[in-house]
């Protein structure tokens, strides 16, 4: 299932039941687990970790060293899990000094075009459109769906179980279940469709969108309305994991 017009380093290791295409190149100082599907023209470069059951579209490169001016040939490497797609073109770089791996997680979509920089931590079962971006040190938690042509700033999170809209640009942290849209960005509601696809109980919805009618809609600055939801919302996982978040966002939420 490898093409003998495949390039593949002899010190790279490569799982079984591995399908290689023609024109591919794999360097050294390379893991590949079981059940991978590597396309045409698919670069694979020093430093890569790719786990299991991953299909890789043609064109795409994995392992690029970053684009950071600061970095100096240090050893890093760049991670994906499990039964990721990766489209056509997408480029994951990876890490430096600064963390040292760039990680994408498992059952994972990139788009066509998307680029993953230095550092960043891409979770679980995420959606990225076509197109978009982001820069080093990002983190994208779990079950993000994020629409293509995005920006997104270097050291910004983005919460989980939200959407946002394409075309958009941020260079501040977005919270978990909402929806976030328009230009400059902004809070445009919870993601409520996405949360009742995701089992969310309607109990729960409701919890989690008066938590944000008092961050959004009560003209209370970041820190009362963090303790008037602990006051006044029933406490559950949720609740406190956009407590959690917000509390610990370093360069604060959008609008």
């Amino acid at each position: 299932m490898i093409s003998p017009l495949a390039y593949i380093h002899p010190e790279a290791k490569i799982g079984e039941n591995v399908e290689i295409a023609p024109f591919v190149f794999i360097d050294k100082n390379v893991v590949i687990g079981d059940n991978n599907k590597i396309m045409a023209n698919a670069n694979i470069l020093y430093g890569s970790r790719i786990g299991n059951g991953n299909t890789i579209f043609p064109g795409a490169v994995i392992g690029a060293i970053p684009q950071d001016l600061k970095f100096q040939g240090e050893e890093s490497t760049a991670e994906i899990g499990d039964n990721n797609t990766i489209r056509e073109n997408v480029t994951v770089n990876r890490g430096t000094a600064a963390k040292g791996r760039t990680i994408i997680g498992n059952n994972n979509l990139l788009m066509e075009g998307v680029h993953v920089a230095h550092d960043a931590l891409v979770g679980n079962y995420c959606i990225i459109g076509n197109s978009t971006k982001m820069a080093g040190e990002i983190v994208i938690d779990d079950y993000s769906i994020i629409s293509a042509n995005v920006l997104m700033h270097q050291f910004c999170r983005v919460g989980g179980f939200g959407m946002i809209q394409g075309g958009c640009r941020f260079s501040k942290d977005i919270p978990p279940y909402i929806i976030a849209g328009r230009e400059p960005i902004a809070y445009s509601g919870i993601n409520i469709i996405g949360l009742r696809r995701r089992g969310f109980s309607n109990e729960t919805i409701e919890n989690i969108h008066n938590a944000y009618r008092i961050i959004y809609q009560s003209g209370l600055n970041t820190s009362d309305a963090l303790k008037k939801i602990e006051e006044e919302i029933p406490t559950g996982p949720e609740i406190e994991y956009i407590v959690s978040f917000i509390q610990n966002s370093e360069r604060g939420i959008i609008r």
